[in-house]
């Protein structure tokens, strides 16, 4: 049987389990709160699958290795140091947010920041705000759009429709518990195809001469592919990009379609199993980067000047017999719908929980049984998926040639910079403000936005300070990762300042956030 067989094959096994998923997630929502959280449901080990699977991405198995096939050896900068900071955001901030769910029933981190800074303005904003993760949402369908293309030879249309449609069958019925069952199977199938990988690499599977070849190769090709840091590329090409992936994934971990997994955590005194767990998962996924390198060495440059998305699939094609490439094409596919599935849940989240029942509901639907509103909460989070995944469809189509961890970085990026002062500086300092938490969230949106969309360029003559500065920036708009971690600091300063300016809360309102 051919490749293409084969992948038929597998897919509608895939299919068919995550449709299973779906069914048994759907089973066990009891109410709206059930649907967005899946509150209290889940052990550290498997929760920890879901969360890395979701944290990862198909930017970790199809872009990281793309970037890797281009440029080399510096990408290993971001494959180990984004997990380092986005675990270390977890670190810092779990308990808090655990902690608030637990006592207070948030289901949306915009939701545990209205309760925190007692502001429904700082809710809905953010909330609307998180809308900027359709950019994230989108690089995930181009991602299982390569998948279908690549493996079943599917036109792009056709590809993209049945990515959807698998998303929305198991999401809608299943909500939170569907996304952590599914999510978490498929992050056991993630590390064992990152492993596999691993190993190719180090042995120069396809090769002949092994791992020594393979760096000859791609020296061969590129003598810049064996340098720390790439000249070339656009997010390793200086020490100040790899402190600057650490940095605009610290808060990674702790936006909303990360964040609502900590709710899911069954008992409070298995968080550390839990981050332990996902650390170790989350340094053994970047892996999958390395196959990038080794496509370049076993199928030269045939790749350059497309985005290379695909190499991973082509490398399983080229080395593995048609059954075994076709399987761990499957595997790539479980890594787009992790965390798709999430991100979906999440903006569901926005119509459902923080503009319906805590913003409309209650001003124009007070006189309604609360069970009433939780019930019409529950269809809204369900329809409002759909319309989630239409909308983000239609950006994967428009940016369907782009490098997908690219993509998805605009989406992050936007939100690290937004949320790092209000929500990670609020969480390690007690003295952040209402006023103070808007000042820093506009400033890192405002900055982000405004660089990495072109506003700032150039400005005054070349040996003037302020030139040299907005010619840096310009020249580092198409790196996301960079524009993100500058507008952290920002976020951070600017809120840190104009708290110090304002009034803050009342110590019994700090301690109702910070009881242990």
């Amino acid at each position: 049987m051919t490749i293409t067989t084969y992948s038929w094959i597998f897919l509608s096994f895939y299919v068919g389990m995550m449709i299973c998923f779906g069914i048994i997630g759907h089973r066990r929502v009891q109410n709206a709160d059930d649907y967005a959280t899946a509150r209290g449901g889940y052990g550290p080990i498997f929760l920890a699958l879901a969360f890395t699977s979701t944290a990862a991405s198909g930017a970790t198995f199809l872009g990281m290795p793309a970037l890797a096939y281009h440029f080399g050896l510096s990408t290993l900068w971001f494959m180990f140091v984004y997990p380092l900071g986005l675990y270390t955001g977890v670190l810092i901030c779990q308990h808090a947010i655990a902690h608030a769910g637990t006592s207070f029933g948030s289901r949306s981190i915009p939701q545990y920041l209205g309760e925190k800074y007692q502001s429904d303005a700082i809710r809905v904003v953010t909330s609307v705000y998180t809308l900027v993760l359709l950019f994230y949402l989108a690089s995930q369908l181009v991602s299982g759009l390569v998948m279908f293309e690549t493996m079943l030879g599917l036109s792009l249309p056709l590809a993209l429709g049945i990515t959807t449609v698998v998303l929305a069958a198991y999401v809608v019925m299943g909500g939170a518990h569907a996304d952590v069952f599914t999510d978490g199977v498929q992050g056991f199938i993630m590390l064992l195809l990152a492993v596999v990988v691993l190993l190719l690499f180090v042995s120069g599977f396809g090769v002949e001469g092994g791992f020594s070849e393979v760096l000859e190769r791609i020296k061969a090709l590129d003598p810049n592919t064996l340098k720390a840091f790439n000249p070339k590329s656009p997010i390793t090409a200086s020490p100040w990009h790899a402190a600057a992936i650490f940095i605009s994934f610290i808060p990674l971990g702790l936006l909303p379609h990360n964040g609502n997994k900590l709710w899911a955590l069954r008992k409070e005194t298995e968080r550390h199993r839990f981050i332990a767990a996902s650390f170790v998962f989350g340094l053994i996924l970047p892996c999958m980067a390395f196959g990038g390198i080794l496509g370049r060495a076993v199928l030269g440059d045939d790749l350059i000047g497309n985005a290379a998305n695909d190499i991973v699939p082509r490398l399983f094609i080229e080395l593995m017999p048609a059954w075994l490439a076709a399987f761990l094409g499957i595997g790539i596919l479980a890594a787009v719908m992790s965390t798709a599935d999430g991100v979906v849940i999440t903006l569901g989240q926005i119509f459902a929980n923080d503009l319906y029942r805590l913003t409309y509901a209650p001003k124009f639907e007070a006189h309604k049984p609360i069970e009433d509103i939780e019930k019409t909460a529950l269809k809204i989070g369900r329809i409002s998926t759909l319309g989630v995944l239409l909308a983000s469809a239609v950006i994967a189509w428009l940016g369907q040639d782009y490098n997908i961890t690219l993509l998805g970085a605009i989406g992050f990026g936007c939100m690290s910079a937004a949320f790092s002062g209000p929500l990670i500086l609020g969480i390690l300092w007690n003295g952040v403000t209402k006023v103070g938490a808007f000042a820093g969230f506009f400033s890192g949106a405002f900055f982000f936005i405004s660089v990495v969309s072109g506003l700032v360029t150039a400005v005054g003559t070349t040996d003037d300070f302020f030139y040299l500065v907005t010619a840096w920036l310009e020249s580092e708009s198409g790196n996301s990762f960079s524009i993100a971690a500058l507008g952290c600091i920002i976020s951070c300063v600017i809120t840190y300042t104009v708290s110090k300016l304002t009034p803050g809360y009342t110590e019994e309102h700090i301690r109702r956030f910070t009881a242990r």
